[in-house]
């Protein structure tokens, strides 16, 4: 692996998580709220999915 896929991996991630905030911002702070009354199980559980779902996914691309 290089330094660089890992940086432009990390850029990737930072644009696509302010796609929502900055496209819909009223709809992202009903989200966050909506979160936050989440129990902290069902938040780790929702992580966790989708850090194995990336992991797949990754899998899947790079192979």
């Amino acid at each position: 692996m290089n330094w660089n896929d890992l940086f432009a991996a990390l850029a990737l991630v930072l644009v696509i998580e302010g796609l929502m905030p900055f496209m819909n911002p009223k709809a992202y702070k009903s989200t966050m709220m909506q979160m936050a009354a989440f129990p902290e199980k069902s938040i780790r559980m929702i992580g966790f999915a989708s850090m194995m779902g990336g992991l797949l996914f990754l899998f899947l691309v790079r192979g």
